[in-house]
């Protein structure tokens, strides 16, 4: 789940910081994030960009873990599996698990900051960005109001603008950041952020299907468990037919943006796909 290079900097595992940090990158997920960095960094400067994008593109998966990490959290959604095992506060203990959260977060600027494949203006546009994506104006504040839903009736806009911030926010930032790393055009970067809010939302629509579909050890998590926790969702609000018709809409939407960009769109056009087109 975690950056290469960050486990291999903990590899003697000597605390139970470490292990726990080891233990973590040993429940490897979809990597969707890092990979739409990468492709959207291809999309726009060729492959030139494959090595530039890969601090970039670890450090936003960083955030996403640590993300998951305190999402699972007692306090916030209490879940005891991610990705098919134990959360890390089951496998270890809640502070461990939050110290953990903290420092996958800090080192995800520390990359970006480091990172001696791009220019000065590049690094801190990029820290911009993924800052903002993961603050309170992003998947922190996203997962406040999310908090604050619980045990309420949602219309569709609200519902929007909780995953917005809590999902979109991320998955829009990827794409930005590796707009970035590709030198884009500000007109490139306006389409890249378009693409992130449709396929984001999309993406998040398709997760309230799947959860009701599928189980629990298909899903790797509790299945279900937001509409028991009385949270609002898609499927709730539009029904199982119609939500998943809105998400292939706005992949629909997402592809007709970049179809006029050349060659280079082609692993970007097959990720917007997988994130539609799954069943976890």
């Amino acid at each position: 789940m975690t950056g290469g290079r960050v486990v291999a900097e903990k590899a003697t595992a000597t605390t139970v910081l470490e292990r726990a940090l080891l233990a973590s990158s040993m429940n490897s997920g979809k990597r969707l994030r890092p990979q739409l960095l990468e492709a959207a960094a291809r999309a726009i400067g060729g492959q030139s960009t494959d090595r530039k994008a890969r601090a970039s593109a670890e450090a936003i998966e960083l955030i996403h873990t640590y993300s998951l990490i305190h999402d699972d959290l007692p306090a916030m959604d209490d879940d005891d599996l991610r990705r098919g095992h134990p959360t890390l506060h089951v496998a270890f203990d809640e502070a461990t698990a939050i110290l953990v959260g903290d420092g996958l977060q800090a080192k995800a600027f520390e990359l970006i900051a480091n990172d001696d494949q791009l220019s000065a203006e590049q690094r801190i546009e990029l820290v911009q960005c993924l800052a903002k994506a993961a603050g309170f104006d992003g998947m922190v504040g996203g997962q406040g109001l999310d908090i604050e839903a619980t045990q309420k009736e949602l219309s569709l806009d609200e519902l929007k603008k909780i995953h917005a911030l809590k999902t979109g926010a991320l998955i829009t930032a990827a794409l930005v950041m590796g707009g970035i790393v590709g030198e884009a055009s500000a007109s490139q970067v306006a389409t890249l952020r378009v693409v992130g809010d449709k396929i984001g939302l999309a993406f998040q629509i398709i997760d309230d299907v799947i959860d009701v579909r599928s189980d629990s050890t298909t899903l790797g998590k509790t299945a279900g468990k937001d509409a028991a926790a009385g949270k609002t969702t898609y499927v709730a609000l539009m029904g199982l037919e119609a939500a998943e018709s809105a998400a292939l809409e706005l992949y629909q939407e997402s592809l007709s943006l970049i179809a006029e960009w050349d060659e280079n769109t082609e692993v970007l056009r097959e990720l917007l796909a997988k994130m539609v087109k799954r069943d976890r």
